[in-house]
């Protein structure tokens, strides 16, 4: 269902990942990234070949006389990439931002759920066993 980004990968040096869980919930897959302090303007979320990409960018704005005493909150640019499996209908992808965590959520596709598969009657029975199953 989900495969994780290749973490050999280069990426440049200031990029953070991004905290997550995942979980399969019936018949919808749930993404949430931690996402503290980030506004909907600072936040992009993009789906490529099934590649799940979500960047994130806070900078530091310094306004001048400005005594700095501590600087704690991380700056810079954060990323987290996903794979999304063949089961997953991304077309109808959905995304929210609330309180600071970013949830995704993807509907398992139709062809990878479950389904009973119905055996007709009336084939013909030959020394015991059926010539014929319809499906």
């Amino acid at each position: 269902m989900l495969v994780r980004f290749d973490p050999f990968q280069p990426i440049a040096s200031a990029t953070r990942s991004i905290p997550m869980s995942a979980v399969r919930r019936g018949e919808m897959f749930h993404v949430w990234f931690d996402l503290p302090g980030f506004g909907a303007e600072q936040v992009d979320v993009t789906v490529d070949k099934r590649w799940l990409t979500v960047t994130a960018e806070r900078t530091m704005e310094r306004q001048e006389g400005e005594q700095w005493i501590a600087t704690e909150r991380p700056v810079g640019t954060f990323r987290r990439q996903l794979r999304l499996g063949d089961d997953l209908d991304v077309e109808r992808l959905e995304a929210d931002l609330h309180d600071g965590v970013l949830e995704i959520r993807v509907p398992i596709a139709e062809a990878a759920k479950p389904r009973r598969i119905h055996l007709g009657g009336g084939a013909a029975v030959t020394n015991g066993h059926r010539e014929a199953i319809e499906v």
